[in-house]
């Protein structure tokens, strides 16, 4: 449930020290943060079972696994019918080389992180994925020549 759990100092450090090594064993969790290593396996199992902590995740360099291409694609739907965007929402992951997708407000409906070995793949993706689905009524891509992290989470993280 969104908003249903406060978040401590030990809490805030512990998402701060993940942030800059998801990896970080119990024991470098707790010296950083200066409490009990068993303390640092129970506010983890907490922050996990709450939903704060979603997951963890590996970082590729796109290049060296052959996504050289990368894109982001706006997507507006025919109809703005729940049916329709559920049906779009549902297909979306599925599709091949998507990286991550955002439903949202505003003249486009979702936007879509896509990757690809190529831009001749990155067209075949379009025609046949987007331009070629029932829902869709317009795309516009966008092309991601580099990306960095930010650290806008941190102002969320500060004690």
């Amino acid at each position: 449930m969104a908003g249903s759990i406060t978040l401590d100092r030990i809490d805030r450090a512990l998402l701060r020290a993940l942030r800059v090594n998801a990896r970080a064993s119990g024991a470098t969790l707790a010296a950083s943060v200066g409490i009990a290593e068993s303390t640092v396996s129970l506010r983890m199992r907490r922050l996990q079972e709450n939903g704060v902590i979603k997951g963890f995740h590996a970082e590729f360099d796109p290049d060296l696994i052959g996504a050289t291409v990368q894109a982001l694609i706006a997507v507006r739907l025919e109809k703005h019918a729940r049916a329709e965007i559920e049906v779009f929402r549902r297909a979306a992951p599925a599709f091949p080389g998507v990286v991550r997708i955002f439903h949202m407000a505003g003249a486009d409906d979702f936007l879509l992180h896509v990757v690809a070995k190529d831009a001749g793949e990155l067209r075949e993706f379009v025609l046949t994925y987007l331009t070629g689905h029932p829902a869709v009524a317009h795309t516009e891509t966008n092309l991601i020549f580099d990306h960095a992290d930010a650290e806008g989470w941190q102002r969320f993280l500060a004690d």
